[in-house]
């Protein structure tokens, strides 16, 4: 069986199923770098694994993630090597899921935002629970969008509502979302699961070759994409780490994490 590097990302097996829960629920699994970096590691072995047919990807808790963690978005504004670690592990990411031949879906929990997002965007079928959302809040924390929507979502939407979305930061309800294009189907939070592994264990059941290597020929595109943009905007969005728009953010989300520590007291 495959494991995980990290207790903060589990892998559980259903049959030909594999099931990798982004496991940090106090903290709406944020992606701390320990969790995005066993993220990153897990996809070159799941694609090794002779028994896995099918990933379903999920989150612990309430929120399928909320992105950035405010410690490391604060560590990298004045650590370049750390910022310049956590643009090649985005990159990776991008590369593995993309690459992975092994069909990727989706089971949207709750919030998904910021690189939660970008994770659901490099997915292949993308369930979204009835309480869920997307939001990529990149620009409205002064930084570049570098990876994940600005890859996938010019293919699932059009650039008008792309350009909306990530120019504004706005929520996409998971409705919303099914109507532009960046999810399947609704389900209501309950069954969400249940639906998704179904969905799974229907697509472990297609002829394994002539379905692998058809998400393999649509995927092409993505990569395509891929080596066009992320390059370029990984680059940019390491440079807005420097500016004093993303340190002003920085400082309001530094104050109001203090205000809520105070008020726990």
């Amino acid at each position: 069986m495959v494991t995980s590097t990290s207790p903060l990302l589990l892998i559980e097996e259903d049959g030909p199923v594999r099931i990798i829960t982004l496991n940090n629920p106090e903290m709406m699994n944020a992606m701390v770098d320990e969790l995005h970096e066993a993220l990153v590691d897990i996809f070159p072995p799941l694609s090794r694994d002779p028994g896995a047919k099918v990933i379903v990807i999920t989150g612990a808790g309430k929120a399928f993630s909320a992105g950035g963690s405010l410690p490391s978005f604060i560590a990298q504004q004045t650590d370049l090597e750390l910022r310049r670690r956590n643009m090649r592990t985005a990159r990776m990411l991008v590369d593995h899921a993309l690459a992975c031949h092994l069909p990727i879906i989706a089971a949207v929990n709750g919030p998904a935002v910021g690189l939660g997002c970008s994770i659901a965007g490099l997915s292949d079928l993308v369930l979204m629970a009835d309480n869920a959302y997307f939001a990529d809040p990149h620009v409205s924390i002064g930084l570049v969008a570098g990876d994940g929507g600005v890859v996938s979502w010019p293919f699932m939407m059009s650039m008008l509502k792309v350009k909306e979305y990530i120019f504004t930061g706005d929520r996409i309800p998971a409705e919303k979302a099914v109507e532009l294009g960046l999810a399947n189907r609704v389900v209501p939070a309950a069954d969400l699961m249940e639906e998704a592994m179904k969905l799974a264990h229907k697509l472990a059941a297609q002829p394994a070759q002539a379905l692998q290597e058809s998400k393999r020929a649509l995927n092409l595109h993505l990569q395509q994409a891929a080596l066009l943009t992320v390059p370029f905007a990984l680059t940019a969005e390491s440079e807005s780490f420097t500016t004093q728009d993303s340190k002003d953010a920085v400082a309001k989300f530094q104050a109001r994490a203090d205000a809520k520590a105070a008020e726990s007291k």
